[in-house]
């Protein structure tokens, strides 16, 4: 199986004009996207929680939890984020591709549209 990676733009809600570009590791299986803090504090986004997550290992872990803007060519989307400390992976989670109207294709490892439904 091979790995997808994709470069995103994140921003903080209040100021969407300053964005940072993120290569991230796309993780279907992952809920929430995890953004080192330097660039979270960089763009003025504030941790507004604590969360503890449980590691494939075993060991659980706790992050800050805050909320950011994402972009990828025209599509914008806001979703939950978590501050990634140093030796946590760059990824983009189920939540942050929803929120952009995206899925990813797990065999051909491509992104989608997602069909926009309200019902």
């Amino acid at each position: 199986m091979g790995l997808t990676v994709l470069k995103i733009n994140v921003a903080n809600v209040a100021g969407p004009d300053v964005m940072e570009e993120v290569e991230f590791l796309i993780d279907s299986g992952a809920i929430y996207s995890v953004v080192p803090t330097p660039i979270l504090e960089k763009l003025g986004i504030k941790p507004i929680a604590t969360e503890t997550f449980r590691l494939a290992n075993g060991p659980t872990i706790q992050r800050k939890q805050g909320v950011a803007l994402f972009r990828y060519g025209e599509r914008v989307g806001g979703a939950d984020v978590i501050f990634g400390e140093v030796g946590d992976s760059q990824l983009l989670g189920a939540f942050t591709l929803e929120a952009l109207g995206l899925s990813l294709d797990p065999l051909r490892r491509e992104l989608s549209p997602l069909p926009m439904m309200l019902a």
